[in-house]
């Protein structure tokens, strides 16, 4: 099984790219992305971020310069990065960043709306709490 579903492809590469701030992931269906650790980082499916349910996720901001600082593999179906921050209770399943790689331009689209409703900007610090984070799939 390649991740959570049983119909996610596999992946066949990973890269980090720490200059441009990238997770490289190619997989068996020959579909590649380059996914920006901003958006993952926005959009971790931990509990810090996703909360424990509707009405309680958080807003991430000024994440624009994070780095990715360690990638453990979780059994064969995901990856756990470690995120400049401090960052690092996310659990990327092969599914959830086939998610992210394929409706990236979608979930830039709905932060950037979010970060506007808010009233807040992209690269403020984070606040206590605000607003939600990126929907999950």
């Amino acid at each position: 099984m390649a991740g959570l579903q049983a119909d996610t492809p596999s992946p066949v590469s990973v890269t980090v790219h720490k200059q441009s701030r990238v997770l490289e992931i190619g997989f068996s269906d020959g579909r590649e992305f380059r996914i920006p650790f901003e958006l993952m980082r926005v959009c971790s499916p931990s509990a810090e971020v996703q909360g424990h349910g509707p009405g309680q996720e958080v807003l991430q901001t000024g994440k624009r310069n994070v780095d990715i600082t360690g990638l453990e593999p979780v059994g064969n179906y995901a990856l756990q990065p470690t995120f400049s921050d401090g960052h690092d209770t996310g659990i990327y399943s092969w599914d959830y960043l086939y998610f992210l790689g394929a409706q990236q331009d979608e979930l830039w689209q709905d932060y950037n709306n979010r970060l506007a409703a808010a009233g807040v900007d992209r690269d403020a610090p984070m606040p206590e709490k605000v607003g939600s984070s990126c929907a999950s799939h």
